[in-house]
């Protein structure tokens, strides 16, 4: 999937764009499959079956002109849970000089939701508990992505990504599930809930990357139960459902969300690296000692230090999952020095010893 931003774009002219790129296509062993456009954001997004992203570039700069700002590697079956399709809509209109003309944006609200590691679930409550609270969980949420509209697009066990085309569909859905679930399920398996909205290819190599980070983010700060909601979902939906229901929802600032996505941006980008400190975050962030660790513990409840270490904790679990690990080697791709230190700090997180965790897990 490519992404071309195109200041003034109509849907007819896209169209005419994509005959000639079937034109050429052979000749670059392509298969355009189809496109969304968006002529309020001036963007375009084509899918196409390519050996590699340079048949892309080639296809499209003989064909027209229009080389992409990005191009990612996808897959088509979660292109069409995000998207709804991967061919050209159906009731698309024929021009006069018989082109299928259609506007169709690929803009998506995605409802992201978390829970705690099933595996840490099992280990803290046994099998059978597990299984009845994550069963009862999964059922409710599953009903009202259905009665919503919403489209399921990933449920590896710890939580869904939703795709909603509408925002007040997806704000509706997120304030039943959480209405819905039992606070006694809400609190045993630490259900959070987070909506934002975005494109499929932005600046992430994977689809609508940014867009499920941010979401997970703001999961990782949402309290009480609280909705997190995005400042550009916010915007899109009726002030007064947003009032009526406020308590429910936990809406930042667009001062305060930009700083967010700095913070684990900087995270994202240097949390393998065990010379990484306190003083390397603030150059990174651009803030002194004082501004970073108010700012961090107003926003996140964490000191700087704390939200570091928790951060590396939370990706050394994830490459367990990925494979099988020995300690040491976690030890030093999750940015800790010392073997014994990174097993007192996960021991306090999550209640067990790595490899514990590593022998539930596989």
């Amino acid at each position: 999937m490519d992404v071309h931003i195109v200041p003034g774009v109509k849907a007819k002219d896209v169209a005419e764009a994509h005959r000639l790129d079937m034109l050429r296509q052979h000749e670059h062993g392509c298969n355009c499959m189809t496109y969304w456009i968006d002529e309020a954001r001036e963007s375009i997004f084509c899918l196409v079956e390519a050996p590699d992203k340079q048949s892309v570039e080639e296809m499209h700069s003989k064909a027209h002109g229009l080389v992409p700002n990005k191009i990612i590697q996808v897959n088509s079956n979660l292109v069409e849970a995000f998207l709804g399709r991967i061919y050209d809509p159906s009731d698309a209109q024929i021009s006069n000089e018989g082109l299928k003309v259609f506007a169709d944006p690929s803009f998506r609200i995605l409802l992201v939701t978390k829970t705690t590691d099933p595996v840490l679930l099992k280990h803290q409550l046994g099998d059978e508990k597990t299984g009845e609270l994550l069963s009862a969980h999964t059922s409710i949420i599953r009903k009202n992505i259905l009665q919503h509209g919403g489209r399921e697009v990933e449920h590896e066990g710890s939580g869904f990504v939703v795709s909603f085309s509408s925002a007040s569909e997806a704000i509706a859905c997120a304030l039943a599930i959480r209405k819905e679930m039992p606070g006694s399920i809400s609190e045993q398996i630490d259900l959070k809930l987070a909506v934002n909205a975005g494109e499929p290819v932005e600046r992430s190599e994977h689809l609508f990357g940014e867009t499920i980070q941010f979401a997970s983010n703001m999961c990782r700060i949402a309290k009480e139960g609280r909705i997190a909601i995005a400042s550009s979902v916010k915007e899109l939906i009726a002030d007064d459902l947003f009032q009526k229901e406020r308590k429910y929802f936990l809406n930042l600032l667009p001062h305060d969300e930009h700083l967010l996505k700095l913070l684990f941006t900087k995270l994202e980008e240097n949390w393998q690296d065990a010379d990484f400190d306190m003083s390397d975050y603030c150059d990174a962030t651009a803030m002194s000692g004082s501004q970073l660790y108010r700012k961090t513990i107003a926003l996140t409840n964490l000191s700087p230090n704390s939200l570091v270490k928790d951060f590396r904790l939370h990706k050394a679990k994830e490459l367990m999952r990925k494979r099988y690990y020995n300690i040491a080697q976690i030890t030093f791709d999750s940015g800790f020095t010392s073997a014994s230190y990174f097993t007192k700090c996960f021991k306090k997180k999550y209640g067990l010893l790595p490899m514990t965790y590593l022998e539930l897990l596989h």
